[in-house]
């Protein structure tokens, strides 16, 4: 996300916010491309364009680097619910917040999740800003969950928690790069294939009992 220009601020510190800016969207991309384990500082210098001592004055650590990345990704994503339309329906915005999520990981923009050994894993859950992002996230799309089970669009016998991390993890769904890698569909048709078996299942319609059912 670019940085805007405000007068009010010194030329010196825009420029320090712009090079920050720059870091994450090359940390973002790393991410998605290798994950964090693969990923390494050198890279990140190298692909900004600066000297590895000058990205440390930015951000000390490779960890604090990919935190500053997933916290930038956490907030797009609270911006895009706040732009989603309250006319829409419960499930019609878990299916919208889905897509784009999915869109964001065939353009690359999706950072690739820690494993539950990783350092950063550790930095991101004592990172004040991510947590509550996180947290604001999943508890409106925890509400839009329990609204659709309600209405009858989503399978109340499942628990929410189960319904919201299987949403979570389209983010970083394999399926995505492997059907893109066939070279047989566009990534339109791609996202729209995958949000067919989330929210629809694999079982054919006619067979399948209503309580099951997820739309």
């Amino acid at each position: 996300m670019a940085t805007l220009i405000n007068p009010k601020v010194s030329f010196k510190a825009q420029m320090l916010l712009a090079r920050e800016d720059a870091i994450i969207a090359s940390v973002n991309r790393l991410l998605a491309e290798k994950g964090f384990e693969a990923m390494t500082v050198d890279e990140v210098a190298a692909d900004v364009g600066i000297a590895k001592a000058s990205l440390y004055k930015h951000f000390p650590s490779k960890e604090d680097l990919a935190a500053a990345a997933m916290v930038s990704v956490m907030r797009r994503a609270q911006a895009f619910l706040d732009a989603l339309s309250p006319e829409s329906s419960a499930v019609e915005k878990l299916r919208t917040v889905v897509q784009w999520t999915m869109g964001l990981k065939l353009a690359g923009e999706m950072p690739s999740l820690p494993s539950q050994n990783s350092s950063l894993r550790s930095t991101l859950m004592a990172n004040k800003d991510y947590m509550q992002g996180l947290m604001d996230v999943s508890d409106r799309l925890g509400a839009w969950i329990e609204s659709a089970q309600a209405e009858g669009e989503l399978n109340p016998k499942l628990p929410a928690i189960a319904v919201l991390y299987t949403l979570y993890a389209r983010a970083c769904d394999p399926v995505l790069e492997f059907l893109k890698i066939g070279d047989l569909y566009s990534n339109e048709e791609i996202i729209a294939l995958v949000l067919s078996t989330c929210f629809d299942g694999l079982a054919a319609r006619s067979c399948l009992p209503t309580v099951m059912r997820l739309t």
